[in-house]
């Protein structure tokens, strides 16, 4: 294994609030991806694949699932003499009174004695959200190379979508000039990834002076202050694969990309393997009515009618005559007898009676949350129930267990919503 000088912090502690139903009782990192994975699989294994032996994983939002799978650091090699993977949760101190994180620097900040600990030259700041591949260590000699104290990876997005990230504006020879959090017009797309490597040194004279900051970020405070101060902040262009599914549209779409006759995401590649649990499962089951095509289908699921272009997870049932399209089913569902769906999202647990139809009739905003609910996409939360027979339109969001009462004439029209509080 590679070694370096360089300690491993990722953000996991996000609430992915516009995935709303998919992480309303769990972490956004936790959210299964591929049929296989959850999220934060990505950032451990990149560090793995790196030659990082040390990670520390911040967690906060619905944090029990997230710290239980995470556990030592095993299924991603990390947890030899000199290695590990450590879930750093907010902590109550004697002279802070604090028991959350206000902000990304400042969820380093309240770890910086667990830092300390290992004396790193170097810390990469990871998002704990994010789908890509990337070797971490290719990174670090760019930024010992540029002689930075700061460096920024960054990815092209389209001119459209770069107010959503902050955008950098770098002179010839990729130093940072200006550094825009979340522009309302912004004059750059070239977007930070929120992938960081700091000098040691550096952020932590910056955490210390900024530690009374309210809600201290990276973008917004951290690389501010220090290039007032005259840091060297660098951008390491990135140019492969790199997804931010922060919405119900970006995770669909990437699981979609899977599923592709040439996908563009390969996560079959043995060079640089995603690395992730692996229960002890009986192999998948296909019935001779069955059939399967495009997908990803996972361990012990059973398949009784008709699967295409989907990415199905383990455990899952899918009932007889079934038309399951452009769907997202994951672990243990029941999809019944005579169930038709197209672009439907689907969180673990959930049952739906036999022939119902999901994603009919014509495209409507969402009445609720058109920015949430929208690319066509029918959204069913975790363990919900769909009641037999019922339609369901497009752009709908359903949480809770429902009842054919719910259903006016057996019909959910497209852009309507039933989502169940405390359930």
């Amino acid at each position: 294994m590679k070694q370096n000088n360089m300690l491993a912090m990722i953000l996991a502690g996000g609430r992915g609030s516009r995935l709303h139903e998919l992480t309303n009782k769990v972490a956004k990192p936790a959210v299964s991806y591929g049929g296989k994975y959850r999220i934060i699989d990505f950032p451990l294994s990149n560090c793995a694949n790196s030659g990082i032996n040390v990670v520390g994983v911040l967690t906060q939002y619905e944090s029990i699932l997230l710290n239980s799978y995470v556990a030592a650091g095993r299924r991603w090699g990390l947890d030899a003499k000199e290695s590990g993977v450590f879930v750093l949760p907010p902590r109550e101190k004697a002279d802070a009174n604090l028991d959350v994180y206000r902000g990304t620097a400042d969820a380093i900040s309240q770890n910086i004695d667990f830092i300390d600990t290992y004396s790193p030259e170097y810390l990469l700041v990871l998002s704990g959200d994010h789908i890509y591949k990337m070797d971490y260590e290719a990174m670090l000699d760019y930024h010992k190379t540029s002689k930075a104290d700061i460096t920024l990876a960054t990815y092209q997005v389209p001119m459209e979508e770069a107010s959503r990230f902050g955008v950098v504006i770098t002179d010839d020879t990729g130093c940072i000039q200006e550094f825009e959090e979340k522009p309302e017009h912004p004059r750059s797309n070239k977007a930070s990834m929120g992938i960081y490597i700091f000098n040691w040194k550096v952020l932590r004279e910056a955490l210390t002076a900024l530690k009374d900051q309210p809600s201290c970020d990276f973008g917004k405070h951290i690389i501010p202050y220090c290039h007032e101060r005259g840091s060297k902040i660098c951008a390491y262009e990135y140019k492969g694969y790199w997804k931010d599914v922060g919405t119900l549209g970006s995770y669909w779409e990437a699981n979609m990309e899977l599923v592709d006759i040439i996908p563009e995401f390969n996560l079959y590649e043995e060079f640089w393997r995603i690395y992730t649990k692996s229960d002890q499962l009986p192999p998948q089951y296909i019935d001779p009515e069955g059939s399967v095509t495009e997908s990803i289908v996972g361990e012990a699921t059973e398949v009784y009618g008709t699967v295409q272009h989907s990415v199905i997870g383990s455990g899952v049932t899918i009932g007889k005559g079934a038309v399951i399209k452009n769907s997202i089913i994951m672990n243990g569902a029941v999809i019944g007898d005579g169930v038709v769906m197209d672009k439907a999202i689907i969180a673990e647990g959930v049952h739906i009676g036999d022939n119902a139809e999901l994603g009919v009739g014509e495209e409507v905003p969402n009445e609720l949350a058109p920015h949430i609910y929208s690319y066509g996409l029918v959204t069913i939360g975790e363990n919900s129930v769909i009641p037999a027979g019922v339609k369901i339109g497009k752009n709908v969001a359903i949480f809770g267990e429902t009842t054919i009462d719910e259903y006016p004439d057996g019909l959910l029209k497209s852009g309507s919503s039933i989502i169940k509080a405390g359930e």
